[in-house]
């Protein structure tokens, strides 16, 4: 085989070799990649296997693989502004009603997620896999009210339920608001997103 020919060979190589590197951080793949776009999520991950790190990056590759191509639908604008009023009102309700306001809450969260495009909250494990693909940071308050609700979560008290409240609002925000139009303007204009969800006789 000629110099040249040897060359152009070992020019390919590093082409699709590069290419591989460049494709596979894009979607997520590789340690760096995985930390980077799970966060948090990356090291609930390697909690739940132990401490085994190979097993919860090859979990989230495949969630990367089977979610990462979700493009969310964008919400029209009158939808936006009855979701923002809805969440306005329920945390208005959760002063007097603390559990019900973190039930509808959870409800609410899981309606916008399926109109933006996301699996539906029947299939739980799917839906919750797609919004920590796309939602990693703010994913676990939505999972906090979800357990609040459920029989699980009956012995939450009135501050852990603030809490997962709180923590979720982060969701419902990133989805409510379209990626193009996500602005400090429009996060100002969520009512009550500063809102410390006190209830009545709290003292605070």
């Amino acid at each position: 085989m000629s110099t040249v020919l040897i060359i152009v060979a070992l020019i390919v190589v590093i082409a699709v070799a590069v290419g591989a590197v460049l494709y596979g951080t894009g979607r997520g793949g590789g340690r760096g990649g995985l930390k980077r776009r799970f966060g948090p999520e990356y090291e609930r991950a390697v909690n739940r296997h132990h401490g085994d790190v190979k097993a919860a990056e090859n979990e989230l590759s495949e969630l990367v693989r089977r979610h990462g191509d979700l493009r969310p639908r964008p919400l029209p604008a009158e939808a936006r502004d009855q979701y923002v009023a809805h969440w306005a009102g329920l945390q208005e309700r959760f002063v007097d009603s603390p559990r019900q306001a973190v039930a509808e809450a959870e409800k609410l969260i899981s309606r916008l997620a399926s109109d933006r495009g996301f699996p539906d909250a029947e299939k739980h494990e799917d839906h919750l896999d797609a919004l920590s693909v796309h939602h990693a940071h703010q994913v676990d308050g939505y999972r906090r009210v979800h357990h609040a609700v459920s029989e699980a979560g009956q012995d939450a008290s009135t501050e852990e339920l603030r809490a997962a409240m709180v923590e979720a609002r982060q969701l419902f925000e990133r989805l409510v608001l379209d990626s193009k139009e996500d602005s400090p303007r429009q996060r100002r204009g969520i009512p009550g997103r500063n809102t410390a969800l006190r209830p009545k006789g709290s003292g605070v």
